[in-house]
């Protein structure tokens, strides 16, 4: 059983809200003395800090909605139990009391493993299960852990829990009490390393979480917690980590380094501000980024007060990589003083897993797999989103259907009752399949594979229009006579597979011939040309309810009901329901890409 966060805290130093580990280190450093002919030795110090991020659950190389090892074309492997021999390398060859473990947050949703202990088994329950994650990353030895945005999908009790499970501090110095403004989770961590023959080295690592999360999970999180900037938190912390003598300042920062964000101007503070941070807050060393889930070996910034360089890096998710930061110290006029950073990635399929992670976890594992694998229905009909990007597919229509039922079902008796219900629903996976014959959880699960919720708003006909013209964004301007190459025809302006929707009940065609914003044609409702005042009552998952994708009129528009069971959960229920699931009942033709009123397929 790990430590609780009582006991944690009581074995720590406390300053501030931040948590410090004095003099935790006791091994003489790696460090080199070179004695320069006719002066004094130099002392130097070597740290070694490595750091994953986005890991969203995946402890094993293991693919719970196929059942089977995980594989991709790229050769990649994921999982907790890789990244622990991985680090189990570099400390033997760097020295443990040299090196560092962070990580930048998103830890525990994402696969059938979180989804199982935050509702099926859950943590919160009396007497219930430690978090297999928590066991995973306290075994593996992290010093702390940045929140990430999806930290927050189930709840804070959830998310307290969690963290009371922990040898580690979740940091968020971004992450306020929303009436008291003062940090609700340590902004930091400090950890001494001490150093043969001279003096201490002190590392502190700042945390930062996103500010999306006011829009995401703002059903959580609203009149609770607050999220301002990365870069104004940071200018306010990272002096006094310095002014309380850090040699070194980290950041561990859930925020791409892109300077985009995905919301729009719903919220003032930018998304993806790892770079900002890095060129506008002076005394960083160095930026774990994380939340983008790109890889990014080392990109250096230079930050516009010092003119000094700031070095990031962003391993890919899902424990696929593992950052390394090796950072060269000399001691001068009697303080250390960071001489050189530099950044690279470590490969996890370059090694196997550590067996002691895969003993500690094996049985939470199996349970699982059992739980996924159970049968719930059956097909009449293979069903696949492998074209379900540019043709109409009915296994996303299901997705539709069932959002539809529970919005009608849920508004009878109400004011609302008698408007027509519309449901959006996107394209998440490329590969999932719901095969003729047996249906089981897994196969459910792999069709949605997001924790989101289910919301109604009111949108009138012109708001569903404009909606339906910014979906269509998703599609490369394409001409008439032009060869149509499907593997090109879609992520325009690098919008993800995510941020393109269907929305049911409606007709409508796709010019892809067409500008932006004019490409829409023919829709209608009942057989009649869309009317603009029309009242929709739009069954829409709770990212994009909140703002997520920037899609307009709709995070505005009035509310009418919402719910905290998963869309994933409703899909299996109804499923179960019908005990067999026939496209004949659920799949309709609504939309379909044309160039000049020609279809494309």
């Amino acid at each position: 059983m790990p430590l609780n966060r009582r006991k944690f805290l009581k074995k720590s130093a406390v300053t501030g809200a931040g948590v410090a580990l004095a003099g935790a280190v006791g091994a003489p450093a790696a460090q080199a003395v070179e004695a320069r002919k006719g002066h004094r030795p130099v002392k130097r110090y070597a740290l070694t800090v490595m750091g994953t991020t986005d890991l969203h659950g995946h402890v094993f190389n293991w693919d719970y909605f196929k059942d089977a090892e995980y594989a991709d074309a790229a050769g990649n492997a994921q999982g907790l139990a890789r990244i622990s021999t991985l680090v189990n390398a570099i400390r033997k060859e760097r020295g443990r009391a040299n090196t560092l473990l962070l990580d930048a947050g998103d830890t525990i949703q994402g696969t059938p493993l979180t989804y199982y202990y935050a509702k099926v088994d859950p943590i919160t329950a009396k007497g219930g299960p430690v978090h297999p994650m928590a066991q995973a990353m306290n075994a593996i030895g992290y010093d702390a852990v940045a929140l990430g945005n999806h930290e927050f999908n189930y709840g804070i009790e959830t998310l307290r829990k969690f963290e009371s499970q922990c040898d580690f501090p979740l940091l968020g110095a971004n992450a306020l009490d929303a009436k008291t403004l003062k940090p609700a989770f340590p902004p930091y961590f400090m950890k001494t390393f001490r150093v043969q023959g001279a003096p201490p080295v002190k590392v502190a690592v700042l945390g930062l979480t996103n500010p999306g999360i006011a829009i995401w999970d703002k059903a959580y999180v609203q009149g609770k917690l607050a999220f301002p900037g990365l870069e104004e938190q940071a200018a306010k912390w990272v002096p006094k980590l310095r002014s309380m003598g850090a040699d070194v300042v980290i950041v561990s920062a859930h925020s791409g380094a892109s300077g985009t964000s995905s919301y729009g101007d719903q919220v003032p503070y930018v998304e993806n501000s790892a770079a900002l941070v890095a060129q506008q807050v002076p005394g960083i060393d160095a930026i774990l980024v994380g939340h983008a889930h790109l890889e990014i070996p080392e990109l250096k910034v230079t930050n516009a007060a010092s003119g000094k360089t700031v070095v990031l890096s962003e391993p890919l998710a899902f424990a696929e990589r593992m950052s390394v930061f090796d950072f060269q110290l000399v001691f001068e006029r009697g303080c250390w003083r960071v001489e050189s950073v530099a950044a690279s990635v470590r490969n996890t399929n370059a090694v196997a897993d550590d067996p002691r992670i895969t003993r500690l976890l094996k049985d939470e594992h199996d349970v699982v797999v059992a739980y996924v694998n159970q049968v719930v229905g059956s097909a009449t009909e293979t069903l696949t989103t492998v074209e379900a990007r540019y043709k109409d597919a009915p296994i996303i229509d299901l997705i539709t259907k069932v959002q539809e039922d529970v919005v009608r079902a849920a508004l009878v008796g109400t004011q609302y009752a008698s408007l027509p219900v519309l449901a959006q629903a996107s394209p998440f996976s490329r590969t999932s399949e719901i095969p003729a014959g047996d249906v089981t959880i897994r196969d459910l699960s792999s069709l949605y594979v997001y924790d989101n919720t289910l919301v109604a708003k009111v949108l009138t006909g012109a708001q569903v229009r404009a909606y339906l013209e910014y979906s269509a964004n998703y599609f490369v301007r394409t001409p008439a006579g032009a060869v149509v190459d499907t593997e090109k025809l879609t992520n325009a302006n690098n919008r993800p597979d995510y941020n393109y929707d269907y929305v049911s009940g409606l007709r409508y065609d796709i010019d892809i011939a067409q500008a932006e914003g004019s490409r829409i044609k023919n829709l209608t409702y009942g057989g009649a040309p869309l009317d603009d005042a029309q009242r929709f009552v739009f069954a829409v998952n709770n990212y994009r309810a909140n703002g997520g994708g920037a899609f307009p009129f709709v995070a505005s528009a009035p509310e009418v009901w919402s719910e905290s069971t998963e869309i994933r959960t409703r899909i299996a229920e109804w499923v179960t329901a019908k005990g067999s699931l026939d496209p004949a009942e659920f799949a309709s033709v609504d939309w379909k890409l044309t160039r000049e009123g020609t279809p494309v397929f």
